[in-house]
């Protein structure tokens, strides 16, 4: 068993985690918009939104574990981690599944558009009506010469206002269930799609976030992803890609807070004494430490099953579970130290607290990952 970096893991750390604090010197402050296109290019350019990608279309072609670690440092080196998110959710949730199982020319078209950052993608999946239940799909997919019309709207499409491309999911036979759920990629010019106002929303303020409607959308079968009825496979492909590497940046996110809570115990004095040394003040931030390093490991070894090929439902689930659940608690606490500052917008840390509120949502709730791990486990 062996714990420790390559040292050309850890150059690589170093190398995205030193090249993110340069191009994102400071955070967001308050009453910031959502990303620019300079942002997002920025990104690319640091490598972060090709990690997985083959390099015949300009990616990294890093596994499940190594590309982890690129939105890890990322995450610690940018305090938007709305933008953080966009971007995890482009790469993990449409160019993951596109590089997977889309056609050769929609591979060669998008791709290398997509890890440079010269295009967003947008996963629409979720709908009012369809949120962990996903595979029962009210959006229709009706079979036409050349392809498929789409209609239905999808709810909650993170960089959906912003995305010049689609990865959505409809269903070909309602009755079939999951089975006849099927993945689609819709470039945002396509006659029929209509974009919708960006929500406003209580944390992740630089990702824009709404809803997509698709009416007699045509989507040529060169665009279906991967076999019809075959979607709900794939979406599941994509998940586990998502539950593992972009909940990384959240890993990021809580060395920044641990950090931070570290400097500010040292520095604020009260009765005398430095914060730090109040035992009710040391002991909340030995438990941030805590749920980082046991969130950590639960996390690597998903990404490390996921890169030898074994079953890994089970350690996805528990990765996903103990990341968002210890960085929620976390947050929480991290503003308990910092007292009435952690309350205001000036040092970022009422901000990591509304960040870190949608990651028990998103990607499957933590009742799904509770579901899902004791499903593995045999009850």
């Amino acid at each position: 068993m062996e714990f420790g970096w390559t040292a050309g893991q850890q150059a690589r750390y170093d190398e995205v985690l030193d090249a993110t604090r340069a191009a994102f010197p400071a955070p967001p402050g308050p009453g910031h918009g959502f990303y620019s296109r300079k942002d997002w290019l920025r990104l690319g350019e640091i490598g972060m939104l090709g990690a997985p990608l083959p390099e015949e279309y300009g990616g990294g072609a890093l596994g499940a574990l190594d590309t982890a670690r690129t939105v890890e440092a990322v995450g610690r080196g940018c305090a938007d981690t709305g933008l953080v998110f966009g971007a995890a959710a482009h790469t993990f949730a449409c160019s993951v599944p596109i590089a997977a199982f889309g056609s050769a020319a929609v591979r060669r078209r998008l791709l290398p558009e997509l890890a440079a950052g010269r295009l967003i993608a947008g996963n629409a999946m979720t709908e009012p009506e369809a949120g962990s239940d996903s595979s029962s799909l009210a959006m229709t997919a009706t079979p036409v010469d050349g392809g498929f019309l789409l209609n239905g709207t999808k709810s909650f499409v993170s960089n959906g206002p912003a995305a010049d491309v689609y990865v959505t999911y409809a269903t070909v036979d309602p009755r079939a269930g999951f089975l006849g759920v099927t993945g689609f990629v819709v470039d945002r010019g396509t006659s029929g799609v209509v974009v919708g106002r960006p929500y406003d929303k209580m944390g992740l303020h630089s990702c824009p976030a709404g809803a997509v409607t698709f009416e007699d959308c045509f989507v040529p079968e060169e665009q279906v992803l991967g076999a019809v009825g075959g979607g709900a496979a794939i979406f599941q492909h994509s998940m586990g890609w998502e539950r593992a590497c972009l909940f990384a940046l959240y890993l990021g996110l809580l060395d920044r807070l641990l950090d931070s809570c570290v400097r500010h115990a040292r520095a604020r004095r009260q009765f005398g004494r430095r914060i730090g040394d109040f035992q009710s003040v040391s002991h909340r931030i030995a438990d941030i430490k805590l749920r980082l390093e046991s969130a950590r490991l639960l996390l690597y070894r998903a990404c490390w099953s996921m890169d030898q090929g074994e079953p890994s439902v089970l350690a996805v689930a528990l990765s996903k579970l103990a990341v968002s659940e210890g960085v929620l608690a976390s947050a929480a606490d991290a503003v308990r130290v910092f007292g009435g500052r952690g309350y205001l917008r000036d040092d970022g840390v009422e901000a990591a607290l509304r960040d870190a509120v949608p990651s028990t949502i998103f990607s499957g709730t933590s009742d799904i990952q509770r579901e899902l791990i004791a499903k593995e486990i045999g009850l």
